[in-house]
């Protein structure tokens, strides 16, 4: 068999590995030329992951038997249209997939059934007008963009001038979501919907850079701090959430805010969530997201049992640079070996240029995981981690923020 598997980051190395396992030839196509992914297929193309021809003209002529990706939901639609377009097996058809990929289709669905969420309009234009019924702040992002590309809190007009600006360009479909923003702390439910039914797997944190208005991810923690209450209201929304989108067997990722009583979903992709996600759901709950997608693409049933969690506290740190030409990682090795850290990934090639600015969760260099089953036991490895660990520039200089790495509280 041969699989075609589209965009070369981290969890779509542990999706070929687990390919390949399984006897599965792999071809990569990612727009970098250094797709960290890259040495791990048997055969790459450098193309435009969403330019619909090119991957369907690789498709027909490496005569694939499946296309796949995880952990990526513009991707995802991508995956869903051409398998549809060429009767290859997928977990969801192309018009559901344009439903969970495009924020404003999306928060439609969310008003018609609903799903708490924040009021809204969606312009091509900035309309002042349109808008005189929000509050705010206001959040203001590309309708199809993904990892905080282009999204920003505004207070005033002028800001929100500069934000349309900057998010009209990155959206592929020249379109901005405009909404009120929510105070309060949000929280990544990644599940598994098996025969329609919403399985929760891992509840965590998503802990977000201090910044007055950007959203980028540092850190993914479990467990959540939610009362029972909370946690059920949680799982009740997601139900609906699969159930009003004719979600039957696939992966789920929703993102929402709390105020610790109300919730407001900000969106949901049926995907896993990226980055390193993966590696905290199973450390959470036992379960293999990545295989299990592979599962459901191979008509085997996933196998969804929950264990309990390997410890108490289960944190992925993202690591962000200054500005610099990054070269390599110093001392991770070492913080592995002393058990600081259960494991470090590289996020982004030797090579890579960073600049002056955290704008999105893309501009992470590495992260590492780290676990414990006291705030002590923790935070001692923690720190150990932050004040051993550089990463440096081609001319050994070290640019790591570790200045974005707070204890946890």
């Amino acid at each position: 068999m041969k699989a075609l598997v589209i965009a070369g980051g981290l969890p779509q190395i542990a999706l070929i590995k687990e390919l390949k396992e399984r006897g599965i030839a792999v071809i990569l196509i990612d727009g970098s030329e250094n797709a960290i992914a890259k040495p791990y297929a048997d055969q790459f193309y450098k193309v435009n992951i969403f330019d619909i021809d090119a991957v369907k003209n690789i498709a027909v002529k490496e005569s694939v038997d499946f296309l796949m990706t995880v952990c990526a939901d513009q991707v995802l639609l991508i995956v869903a249209q051409v398998s549809e377009m060429l009767g290859l097996p997928w977990y969801i058809d192309y018009e559901t997939a344009k439903m969970v990929s495009d924020k404003e289709l999306m928060k439609k669905v969310f008003i018609e059934n609903d799903i708490p969420t924040s009021r809204y309009v969606v312009l091509a234009e900035l309309d002042i007008d349109r808008i005189q019924h929000l509050r705010y702040p206001l959040i203001v992002k590309p309708v199809d963009a993904y990892s905080s590309k282009g999204v920003r809190k505004v207070l005033n007009e002028k800001e929100l001038r500069e934000a349309f600006e900057g998010a009209v360009q990155i959206s592929r479909t020249d379109k901005v979501i405009i909404e009120e923003f929510f105070s309060g702390e949000e929280i990544s439910v990644d599940l598994f919907v098996n025969e329609g039914i919403a399985h929760t797997l891992c509840v965590s944190n998503s802990e977000k850079i201090k910044d007055k208005d950007k959203f980028v991810i540092f850190r993914g923690k479990f467990p959540v701090h939610a009362s029972q209450e909370l946690l059920d209201e949680i799982k009740r929304i997601s139900q609906k959430i699969a159930d009003v989108f004719r979600i039957k067997n696939a992966p789920m990722l929703v993102q929402l805010l709390t105020d610790g009583k109300r919730i407001t979903v900000l969106e949901f992709c049926a995907r896993t969530g990226g980055a390193m996600k993966w590696l905290l759901i199973q450390k959470s709950c036992g379960v293999d997201v990545i295989k299990s997608v592979i599962d459901l693409t191979m008509k085997i049933k996933p196998d969804l049992t929950i264990l309990e969690p390997q410890n108490r506290y289960i944190v992925n740190d993202f690591i962000y640079c200054k500005p610099g030409l990054f070269e390599r990682l110093e001392g991770f090795e070492e913080q592995l070996r002393l058990g600081n850290i259960s494991d470090y990934h590289l996020l982004r090639p030797s090579g890579m240029k960073f600049s002056d600015t955290v704008a999105s969760s893309s501009d992470r260099v590495a992260g590492v995981t780290i676990q414990a089953d006291t705030l002590d036991e923790f935070n001692r490895k923690h720190s150990e981690f932050v004040k051993s660990v550089q990463v440096l520039d081609m001319d050994g200089n070290d640019i790591m923020r570790h200045d974005l790495l707070p204890e946890l509280t």
